[in-house]
C-alpha cells in the first residue's frame, strides 16, 4: 500500500510536457516492437492475469455479474489451455470491477477464488456528488467486501489548478479505504492538457493512490498511449523520489489483443519488468478477453473462431 507523502508541489509545478515528443514516442512504440507466435501467446496469457474484468452498465443484474465472475475464474476454455500446455496451471483475471450495489453479489460469487472485487465509487463516472456522499460510498463498498476501490477525481479541481484541494480530497479517500487498494481515475480525456495529466498523477500518488488509472471508459477520449506515456513516467519519477511503486491502469477503449500488447510493451519499456504483474498493472476492459481468446484459438488451431465460441456471460 502507498501511504502517500506530504504535498510538495515545488518540483511538480515546474513540469513541462513536450506534446509532439510524447506523440512521436507513442507512434513509434507500436511499430518498433511486436511479438509473434508462441511469444505472443505467452504475452496474451500474461495480459489475462492483469485484466480488471468489468461490467458497468445501467442494466447490470446479479445474474450477469455472477456469470462474469464465473468467466473471471475460468477466462480461457479448458481445451485451449490444455493445447497451450497450461492445463495444470491456474489462470484467472486480476479483478472483477462492478458498481457498489453489486459488490456483495460479486464477493459471494468469487468466494474462495482469491480474485479481488473492485468497486467504482465517489459518484462514478462524473464524480458530481458531495464529498461526504463519496466517502460514504467508499465505506459502504469496503464494508460489503470490496478489496479495491476505483475512485474518480474531481476534474474541476485540475482544470482550476486547485492542487491542494485535490490532494486533500484523495487523501480523504485514502483514509476511507483503510487497508483496501485505492485506484484513482484521472479521466485523462477531460483534463485538457498532458501537463495537467502529469501534475494530477503526481498529486494523487502523493495523496496515497496505489494505482493511477486513465479513464472511466465513459469519456469521449479514454486510454491513449500518449496519456500512458505521461502517467508511467510520473510513476517512474515518483518511485525514484520516494521509493514507492505505484500501479498503472489504462482503461476505456481497450478491446483488442493487439491493443493489450501495446500497453504491456509500453509499461515494459517505461517502467520495466517489475511492473508486468497484477499487483502493479491492470487493464480495465469488458470485451478485451473475448479477442484474446480468439487470438489464442488461432494460435492453437490456425483459424479464427467466432466470438460466440468465447462468451463473456
Amino acid at each position: 500500500m502507498n501511504p502517500g507523502t506530504s504535498l510538495d508541489l515545488s518540483e511538480v509545478l515546474r513540469l513541462r510536457i513536450n506534446r509532439s515528443a510524447v506523440e512521436r514516442r507513442a507512434a513509434t512504440l507500436v511499430t518498433r516492437r511486436t511479438v509473434k507466435k508462441e511469444w505472443q501467446a505467452a504475452w496474451l496469457l500474461r495480459a489475462i492475469t492483469m485484466i480488471d474484468l468489468t461490467t458497468l452498465q445501467g442494466d447490470d443484474t446479479p445474474g450477469n455479474v455472477r456469470r462474469l465472475c464465473a468467466k473471471a475464474c475460468q477466462p480461457v476454455r479448458r481445451d485451449l489451455l490444455d493445447a497451450l500446455g497450461m492445463g495444470g496451471r491456474r489462470l484467472c483475471v486480476g479483478a472483477v470491477c462492478v458498481y457498489p450495489s453489486l459488490v456483495p453479489v460479486a464477493v459471494e460469487a468469487l468466494q474462495g477464488s482469491g480474485i479481488p472485487v473492485a468497486a467504482v465509487s465517489t459518484g462514478f463516472p462524473a464524480g458530481q456528488i458531495p464529498l461526504d456522499l463519496k466517502v460514504e460510498e467508499i465505506r459502504r463498498s469496503v464494508h460489503d467486501g470490496a478489496s479495491e476501490i476505483d475512485i474518480v477525481i474531481s476534474r474541476a479541481l485540475v482544470l482550476r489548478n486547485e492542487w491542494e484541494t485535490l490532494y486533500d480530497e484523495v487523501r480523504t479517500f485514502r483514509e476511507a479505504c483503510g487497508p483496501v487498494r485505492l485506484k484513482t481515475i484521472l479521466a485523462t480525456g477531460e483534463l485538457a492538457t498532458l501537463r495537467n495529466v502529469a501534475v494530477a498523477s503526481h498529486v494523487c500518488m502523493m495523496a496515497g493512490a496505489d494505482f493511477i488509472k486513465t479513464s472511466t471508459g465513459k469519456e469521449s477520449v479514454n486510454a491513449t498511449l500518449p496519456f500512458g506515456i505521461v502517467m508511467t513516467r510520473a510513476i517512474r519519477d515518483f518511485h525514484g523520489t520516494n521509493g514507492r511503486k505505484v500501479g498503472f491502469k489504462p482503461a476505456g477503449g481497450i478491446r483488442t489483443a493487439k491493443q493489450a500488447l501495446d500497453w504491456l510493451i509500453l509499461v515494459k519499456e517505461e517502467l520495466g519488468d517489475e511492473w508486468l504483474r497484477p499487483e502493479l498493472l491492470r487493464l480495465g476492459a469488458s470485451t478485451l478477453l473475448t479477442d484474446i481468446e480468439r487470438q489464442l484459438s488461432h494460435f492453437v488451431t490456425g483459424e479464427y473462431s467466432a466470438a460466440h465460441h468465447h462468451p463473456m456471460v
